[in-house]
């Protein structure tokens, strides 16, 4: 018995192998190279933020605040170009914001005292297992392909953070744990805009204040150049 997969496509519903428009199954074949980009990107950002913080360039609280800052006025530059024009509303919301921030702020920390490596393992089965738990809160039924991924998820988050000699900070383990969840929890509320770039631009901005908050009462304490390399907010 053939199953077919019933999706939304330019505003109806329709299943896969029957019915699909040319532009619906151009989207299908383009998935996995957007996949395959994210996470290239989720990759090199782990890369270039624990060369910062690794070789203390930078302090965790300043990181943040320039990612969200440097991003908010990068994307809010692109929207004005694209829609000189357009009605200027206001399509993101205080919720997403503060799960970018969360995201950026606990990133940002736990590097402080993660390996490349672990941080990004870390990352990436917290976020996979946020969404997928997610969907089935919401009654999505998972074809055995997505259990094997969240079983693996889920044994590699845990493996990852048992204690013993290769085992990393558990501070560390918390605050990326943290980071994926809140990752999760803002590409789940992503789904399903119609302007992605304004949204996103939107949750930027918002999140500034947030971060300037953060970066202006917190600061690194100088035990985080200890030789414990396990570092903690103090207030000014």
């Amino acid at each position: 018995m053939k199953v077919f997969a019933k999706i939304e496509c330019e505003g109806r519903s329709v299943f896969a192998g029957r019915g699909i428009s040319t532009r619906c199954a151009d989207s299908w074949a383009v998935t996995p190279v957007y996949t395959a980009l994210a996470l290239l990107a989720f990759a090199a950002n782990s890369i270039i933020c624990r060369k910062a913080l690794g070789d203390e360039f930078i302090d965790a609280a300043s990181f943040a605040t320039i990612r969200l800052v440097s991003g908010a006025l990068v994307l809010m530059l692109i929207v004005g170009a694209r829609e000189k024009n357009a009605d200027r509303k206001h399509p993101g919301s205080w919720i997403s914001a503060a799960m970018l921030f969360l995201y950026a702020v606990t990133f940002s920390f736990a590097y402080i005292s993660l390996s490349t490596g672990a941080g990004a393992l870390i990352l990436f089965g917290a976020v996979q297992a946020t969404m997928i738990l997610s969907g089935l809160w919401q009654g999505e039924r998972l074809r055995r392909l997505e259990w094997c991924g969240l079983a693996i998820a889920l044994f590699g988050l845990i493996y990852l953070l048992l204690p013993g000699w290769k085992a990393p900070s558990l501070l560390g383990g918390f605050l990326m744990t943290t980071d994926g969840i809140a990752w999760g929890v803002y590409s789940l509320r992503g789904r399903g805009v119609t302007n992605p770039t304004a949204v996103t631009a939107d949750n930027f901005l918002r999140s500034v204040p947030l971060v300037l908050v953060q970066r202006h009462n917190f600061k690194i304490s100088p035990i985080l150049l200890s030789t414990t390399r396990i570092g903690f907010m103090a207030p000014r």
